[in-house]
């Protein structure tokens, strides 16, 4: 596989980004150099079936190829995945991304699992050659300007950056209709915000508004609490109960984390969203629901339709409008504007600051694995003790979570700078710290999956999705 390095961050304009290539037995290391600023790029067809067919790549936007009819470059290629490949333009080069597909991507011989790359770079897909071409110099094309004056505010938003002011557009006119939705990013980067932003902008917002979090309960309480249940359904059902569906009738339902919807349930919710109808647990009598449904994940269902863990006419349900949204790496600008909204939620001064402006700067080049959700930890606790060890939340020098539990234990002068707190304060700083630490690269090593973090650690998955939300990583 041809695999970039470096934590999954692309290369800056002229910066080496190291990748793996199998040669034989054995691994080659090459390099390959970004170019600068790309920005008119487009993926064009050269041989195929669709020969002559192009999109353009928008920086940040992803671009999926496959065969499935919503891809926004589509193959009919048999010998194409539904969701194949996924194309990013970014600051220094396009990011090429495998989607698990059957029969892969390739650059020349070599296959490609995630690469940076240039322009006049050749991809096989399937038995399709798409080339990346880059169309024009100068100015970026006219749909990706961003007139300031013309950005919709959605509720509960901060949409400074260019990257969030596409988003906030797309979800107000998205709230005119009545699709169903799939909200797709990293966790802690505010998929419930835009969620509530939907139906607060929508014809329902006076009707209720009903959350269910696939990913933090047990597989057979998901059912009864998605479509609620008769007495005596299961054991310890010692009454009827309502379920999501029926208590959100005429407004709307936001599945969280519907990527770890049990393979057994999705059948029922497909009939659901197909027929507006439903049944409760150990019910037999149909009722007839007026639900919009929002659905949100971190995780690419893309994927999981290739590879059978996740149903594809779900998906094709679900995503009759999917929104992407972007890490808060990506958007820097939104940085401050995001510090001042939770220090005044937090402190109720709406003057409150936090931080001096070379806080604020390095924020702005924090890794944030957590996203927006760790930025409010990290303002809640600055408001809470005052101030904010800066070493402590940008990390050690080479990000790691390691070095943010020496610089908050140890600060710059070891022990002196310990010290510095009494004895309870200093142990709890270094508590929350290594719990941090731990628990961002347990996630990272199993790939975000709650289920095989806590396997790993031997401990209850509630108490580890507790956790998770305490540290602003889930």
């Amino acid at each position: 596989m041809l695999a970039a390095l470096g934590g999954g961050e692309e290369p800056e304009d002229e910066r080496e980004s190291r990748v793996d290539i199998p040669e034989g037995e054995k691994t080659v290391r090459a390099l390959v150099r970004g170019q600068a600023s790309l920005r008119c790029v487009a993926a064009c067809v050269l041989d195929g079936v669709e020969q002559g067919q192009r999109v353009d790549l928008l920086p940040g936007q992803a671009v999926s190829v496959g065969s499935s009819p919503d891809n926004q470059l589509r193959l009919n290629d048999m010998t194409v995945s539904r969701y194949h490949v996924e194309l990013t333009l970014r600051r220094g080069s396009v990011e090429v991304r495998d989607l698990d597909s059957m029969n892969g991507t390739y650059i020349g011989d070599v296959r490609v699992e995630r690469a940076f790359v240039r322009p006049g770079t050749t991809l096989s897909v399937g038995s399709t050659t798409v080339q990346i071409q880059e169309y024009a110099e100068g100015a970026p094309p006219v749909n990706d300007r961003v007139d300031p004056d013309s950005v919709t505010e959605a509720p509960g938003l901060i949409a400074k950056s260019p990257a969030m002011r596409r988003v906030a557009r797309t979800i107000a006119r998205l709230a005119r209709s009545n699709v169903t939705v799939l909200l797709h990013g990293e966790t802690g980067t505010g998929k419930e915000v835009l969620a509530r932003a939907l139906h607060e902008l929508s014809d329902r917002r006076d009707k209720p508004f009903e959350v269910v979090d696939c990913g933090s309960m047990a597989p057979t309480l998901i059912a009864s609490e998605l479509f609620g249940h008769e007495r005596g359904a299961f054991t310890g059902a010692h009454g009827e109960r309502a379920g999501a569906f029926e208590r959100g009738h005429g407004g709307t339902v936001f599945l969280d984390e519907i990527g770890e919807l049990p393979l057994d349930l999705q059948p029922m919710l497909l009939g659901v969203l197909e027929r507006r109808r439903f049944k409760r647990v150990g019910g037999t009598r149909e009722r007839a629901v007026d639900v919009r449904v929002v659905a949100a994940t971190h995780r690419d269902l893309r994927n999981a339709t290739n590879t059978g863990t996740f149903r594809a006419d779900l998906y094709f349900r679900l995503a009759v409008a999917r929104v992407v949204i972007p890490p808060l790496r990506e958007r820097p600008e939104d940085i401050e504007p995001l510090v001042r909204r939770f220090a005044e939620q937090l402190s109720g001064d709406p003057n409150a600051q936090p931080f001096d402006r070379a806080t604020l700067t390095a924020l702005e080049t924090h890794h944030w694995s957590g996203n927006v959700r760790e930025l409010r930890n990290v303002v809640e606790s600055a408001v809470a003790l005052g101030s904010l060890n800066l070493e402590a939340a940008q990390g050690s020098s080479d990000g790691s979570e390691g070095g943010a539990l020496a610089a908050i234990v140890g600060g710059g002068d070891g022990a002196q700078a310990m010290i510095d707190f009494p004895y309870r304060e200093a142990r709890a700083r270094a508590v929350v710290a290594f719990e941090r630490a731990y628990l961002s690269q347990l996630t990272e090593v199993c790939g975000q999956n709650a289920s095989e973090a806590a396997r790993r650690a031997r401990m209850d998955r509630p108490y580890l999705l507790s956790l998770l939300r305490k540290h602003g990583l889930r």
